[in-house]
């Protein structure tokens, strides 16, 4: 396999509206860097005329375009993945199809990389995301970097460079329901972050709903710490304290100064109390089934996608 300087990894899901625009963008900005490059779009199993556009397109460009077109939809990550284990270039570079961060930005990256960084992450100035959508996610990312080692600027910033060397200790992790990034992160000797500019969406509407979102932070947070259970067992523990001393109470005025009686509303504060460690309960069982969950995933060694088909100049 000849080896190139560099490759760009592109995820795609109903992006037929975008590629036309993509495409008249993406490679005048890789031309003028006067690199040699690859480009791997991957279909993730769009319902939409996007496999028909990618097909075009590398009939167009046989020589720097390659698609991988998967049988159904498996999720971002999980494209680039698929991506990632056939990238041909020595700096690989992620971008996403909706124009949001502008191919023409990819430069500032690999000047960082060019002064000697492994991964460089970036972080999107004057972001063009609605009100709730920016501080959602400023909130989720303080969460984040309180529960793990990981201190990035901007998670949900797909324009993100990486060597060669991130990339194979990516592929060797054989990592399921992963955050690439921040996996990437965690194999970094020598991160760096810069800023880019940032769009609104070119045209149609986010693939990500609000659960995904939560969804793909909350993977994040349990797949690279176990700080939850520990908070969540500190929790417990003071819970359980609170507990115990809610019961000396109640004994203590049922016989010492025998007067429980005289007040019903401590059965419906008890109710209440019970109630409460139920939920505690509940949460702990969900929490525990996530971890367990993510180990059964990892054990069980199921093929993580099915590729229908490669585009590819060999």
């Amino acid at each position: 396999m000849t080896s190139l300087p560099l490759s760009i990894v592109i995820p795609v899901y109903n992006e037929e509206l975008n590629l036309p625009t993509l495409f008249a963008r993406l490679y005048p900005a890789l031309d003028a860097l006067g690199k040699r490059y690859e480009i791997i779009f991957t279909n993730d199993g769009s319902h939409d005329r996007s496999i028909e556009l990618l097909r075009a397109q590398h009939a167009a460009r046989p020589d720097v375009t390659r698609v991988i077109d998967f049988n159904a939809n498996y999720g971002q990550h999980m494209a680039i993945m698929a991506a990632f284990e056939r990238v041909r270039g020595d700096v690989i570079v992620t971008l996403d199809a909706d124009l949001q961060n502008p191919p023409e930005e990819i430069h500032k990256l690999l000047a960082k990389i060019d002064a000697g960084h492994d991964y460089v992450g970036g972080y999107r100035l004057e972001r063009q995301d609605s009100f709730f959508r920016t501080y959602a996610s400023k909130l989720i990312n303080f969460v984040r970097e309180k529960t793990t080692s990981i201190e990035m600027t901007d998670q949900g910033c797909m324009l993100r460079a990486y060597s060669r060397p991130i990339i194979d200790a990516i592929v060797r992790s054989g990592a399921i329901n992963t955050f690439i990034p921040a996996l990437a992160y965690s194999f970094s000797g020598n991160p760096a972050e810069v800023g880019v500019k940032h769009e609104e969406r070119h045209a149609g509407v986010s693939n990500y709903s609000f659960y995904s979102l939560i969804r793909l932070n909350f993977d994040l947070i349990t797949g690279f710490s176990i700080a939850p259970l520990q908070y969540f067992t500190m929790f417990a523990m003071a819970c359980s304290g609170g507990s115990f001393a809610l019961v000396a109470v109640l004994l203590v005025r049922r016989f010492i100064f025998d007067n429980l009686d005289r007040d019903t509303f401590g059965v419906f504060t008890l109710l209440a109390f019970v109630l409460f460690f139920l939920s505690v309960a509940m949460i702990g069982i969900g929490l525990i089934g996530e971890y367990v969950g993510r180990t059964y995933q990892v054990v069980r060694a199921r093929q993580r996608y099915h590729v229908k088909e490669v585009l590819e100049t060999k």
